[in-house]
């Protein structure tokens, strides 16, 4: 009776023992900071995309571990639009934030990834600006700025002079110096654009696995 049952103990044993080694074999494994690239199939814009909206891209170059292929291109990259902020009217640039949540690779196998915008390439006037992957727009141009302050003070010299016993002339420029000033101020910054086919590079932020998917064998005839 003690042999079956030791034979038994050692055979549970070896299997425990080799089961995660197996299971390493059966995986595809990307390791914390592979570089990510894909060509965007979403338009997004800060004037029309909110937070929630879910966005897709194609992955440009194929991604290689310990010499085999883990991530084909062509393969697709899902995710969500975590943060917008439209452009201010005065002040406050626009800005924007992608989060990439996983990758189908053409077998059928998926890695959920937790990964940062490093790069945007083909989206006019946007850069990214801190760890997270924030995307930031262009605030309106120094010479935009200059010529609003410019307005600003020709307005208060034209009240001044009114208060001064100025002439109905100068009355005139104010009032108009004062309405230019507040149609360029009602004017808000430039809305974040992201058109389909812009490039971007993501960062992996922690190891991703997935687990590969063997094709069913074809029947015999």
């Amino acid at each position: 009776m003690r042999r079956p049952v030791l034979r038994t103990i050692l055979g549970l044993a070896a299997i425990a023992f080799l089961a995660p080694l197996a299971s390493a074999d059966d995986t595809f494994t990307l390791p914390a900071g592979t570089t990510l690239r894909v060509r965007l199939t979403t338009n997004l814009s800060s004037r029309t995309t909110e937070t929630g909206d879910r966005f897709t891209a194609e992955v440009t170059e194929p991604i290689f571990n310990k010499g085999e292929e883990v991530v084909p291109g062509g393969s697709m990259v899902e995710g969500r639009v975590s943060f917008v902020r439209p452009p201010g009217r005065a002040k406050g640039v626009a800005e924007m934030r992608l989060t990439p949540e996983k990758i189908a690779v053409p077998s059928g196998a998926q890695y959920l990834i937790s990964a940062a915008l490093e790069g945007a390439e083909g989206a006019p006037d946007v850069k990214v600006v801190d760890e997270e992957g924030t995307l930031k727009g262009k605030g309106k141009s120094k010479k935009t700025t200059a010529e609003e302050a410019g307005i600003g003070a020709g307005a208060g010299a034209g009240v001044g002079g009114i208060a001064d016993g100025g002439t109905g002339a100068l009355y005139g420029a104010a009032i108009g110096a004062g309405a230019a000033l507040a149609h360029r101020l009602l004017k808000r910054h430039q809305d974040i654009v992201v058109p389909q086919g812009t490039e971007l590079s993501f960062v992996l932020n922690r190891a991703a696995t997935a687990r590969k998917i063997t094709p069913p064998a074809e029947s015999s005839k």
